[in-house]
């Protein structure tokens, strides 16, 4: 019997539990360990943040689901990682042996980088749903004394769409309520222009982004850095395209959601080999650590490096088609070595963007995620909207169900089935 452990139950250890699942032998033993108890759909986080979504519309029990699979879960925090004696040492005390182990943890969130930001400071999250919740309260409030948003991503992150998605969905929020005229809004990014997402735009994002946002009257500074938050307060030097100090700002608000960079979580930190100088795992073209070779990574916690050089620095995004061709892919090779053989598949590593405004939205596809690219296309309409109102009740219902479906895969396809029909 082998053990194969996976670490973290997100978008990308759920699925890779299932997978696993599928292909390990029927004598192989598979364990899931996650801080979190229940398993939750974090592209609704932007839903749950103005109360269109509660959290129990978007959650599942993760003992419960994966006991359908016959697939252990451990619902204690990882304290350390020890690849030397392949064991995982838990935050109760207690240690889990491994044969292969599956990084799958997601990042740890840095707001600590940023004097005075996140949900222990002045801004708000929706990076979890704990946080979204959190927000939610915050924003009721808001909506009764109406005043200054700033909204977007630090220098450094690399998880832009949800940034955007939720600007436009407390712009429809206020709208419905009849309040917008009472709220300036700004964006305050990391990228050097609108719609760059990290990927450096996909078709013409910027263009259509711009619009959206002037469309909407949000105002923007790119090229941004934020030094500093207090409380009704952003500290934010612009930048010049050569990355010298372009403009301070000084951002008064009543409320505010700013998305933090990324960096492994301390389990991991600083094990040499292991991980790069932020924490996130070293894989090669297998989903394979370098160094251990009996450690994956696959989903966010995974080291990427940017797409290009930005006068602020910004990360890659691993969205949730790019997790789900990683998943695939380690189930595949772990296979591969439970049979005697050398690991042979690679992820595809493609991009698919869902970005929800409120009412509309906008469907971004980059394949590959780095250019030049084969496909560069994007598209706008109610229609992508309702497709990720469609697409959360389709994955909810993987998740329960413990189906591997490619999901993202099909959703691809449905979008470039449209591409080519919008071509004719």
């Amino acid at each position: 019997m082998t053990h194969i452990v996976i670490l973290g139950a997100g978008i990308g250890g759920m699925p890779m539990a299932y997978e696993m699942r599928e292909m390990a032998r029927p004598g192989d033993k598979i364990t899931v360990i996650s801080k979190d108890s229940k398993f939750h759909f974090t592209p609704s986080n932007p839903w749950v943040a103005v109360n269109w979504r509660k959290r129990d519309d978007i959650e599942i029990d993760c003992a419960t689901a994966l006991a359908k699979k016959k697939i252990d879960f451990i619902g204690v925090a990882a304290k350390r990682v020890h690849p030397d004696k392949n064991q995982i040492e838990l935050e109760d005390g207690r240690s889990v042996d491994y044969d292969y182990l599956i990084i799958a943890t997601g990042p740890k969130l840095a707001f600590d980088e940023v004097e005075g930001l996140g949900p222990h400071g002045h801004t708000q999250s929706i990076c979890h749903v704990d946080h979204a919740v959190e927000a939610e309260k915050d924003w009721q409030e808001f909506v009764k004394n109406p005043g200054h948003i700033v909204v977007g991503a630090v220098q450094g992150a690399s998880c832009y769409g949800p940034a955007y998605e939720y600007a436009m969905i407390m712009d429809t929020d206020l709208r419905k309520r009849k309040i917008r005229d009472k709220v300036p809004m700004t964006f305050v990014t990391a990228e050097p222009y609108i719609g760059h997402l990290g990927l450096g735009g996909v078709g013409d994002s910027k263009g259509l982004m711009e619009s959206v946002m002037r469309d909407r009257h949000i105002k923007w500074i790119c090229n941004a850095k934020t030094t500093k938050v207090e409380a009704g307060k952003m500290y934010v030097t612009e930048h010049n395209d050569d990355g010298t100090p372009k403009k301070e700002h000084v951002l008064d608000f009543k409320y505010s959601m700013m998305l933090p960079a990324f960096k492994g979580i301390d389990a991991v930190f600083g094990i040499e080999g292991l991980t790069n100088p932020r924490g996130m795992i070293l894989i090669d073209q297998h989903q394979r650590n370098p160094k251990f070779k009996n450690i994956y990574g696959v989903g966010v916690c995974v080291a990427i490096p940017p797409v290009e050089a930005t006068p602020v620095p910004t990360g890659a995004p691993k969205t949730g088609y790019m997790i789900e061709s990683m998943v695939t892919a380690t189930a595949h090779n772990i296979r591969d070595e439970l049979s005697g053989k050398e690991p042979s598949t690679k992820a595809t590593w493609n991009a698919l963007c869902l970005a929800d405004f409120g009412d509309t939205g906008a469907c971004f596809v980059a394949l590959p995620q780095i250019p030049p690219r084969n496909v560069n296309w994007y598209s706008e309409g109610k229609w992508v909207h309702l497709a990720k109102i469609a697409f959360e009740k389709y994955f909810m219902r993987k998740m329960k169900k413990g189906t591997s479906e490619p999901l993202f895969e099909k959703l691809v396809m449905n979008a470039l089935g449209i591409m080519k029909l919008k071509d004719k």
